[in-house]
């Protein structure tokens, strides 16, 4: 049986310390599924849709790496259906920790057969965030040691197109 894992978040854009989560998990699980979730508590740049289609071109080429849209369900549920045995998540910094302990133990609560696995961000990405990029973007500043160059292409077309 494929071990497989779920990667969910909102990835407002996928960044290179996302990318890094997804390479290591990798070593663990023979699949990783990316789950782009809708997060009413954060005001988004680009929609549901838009999110899964950079990510979709970015894997485009990966065979064990496939990517969903979640806006109607529980991360948990959603692992529970495609079998997945955790749910993958990164951390950043001690605040990070204190949140996703949280999250997991929710999720514990709604299924019992489902791990939570954390991966600590390597200490240059430790900052690295999908606000901190946007921002950055924002400003016309260089973002290219932070997302890929597919990711930075259309976020600076995104960008300039909404005139922010």
């Amino acid at each position: 049986m494929r071990k497989i894992g779920l990667y969910p978040g909102s990835f407002d854009p996928l960044t290179k310390g996302h990318m890094d989560i997804i390479k290591r998990a990798l070593k663990i699980f023979d699949e990783v599924v990316i789950a782009v979730v809708k997060n009413s508590s954060k005001k988004v740049l680009f929609s549901l849709d838009e999110r899964k289609a950079i990510i979709d071109e970015v894997y485009k080429t990966e065979k064990n790496i496939s990517c969903i849209s979640l806006d109607s369900k529980l991360s948990v549920e959603l692992a529970n259906e495609i079998n997945a045995l955790a749910i993958i998540r990164g951390l950043r910094a001690m605040s990070d920790f204190e949140y996703e302990f949280q999250i997991a133990s929710i999720n514990r609560s709604q299924n019992k057969q489902i791990e939570s696995v954390f991966f600590a961000a390597q200490d240059k990405l430790t900052f690295v965030s999908s606000s901190m990029v946007k921002e950055i973007a924002q400003y016309k500043g260089k973002i290219s040691k932070f997302v890929d160059p597919i990711v930075e292409k259309i976020l600076e077309e995104k960008i300039k197109s909404s005139g922010t």
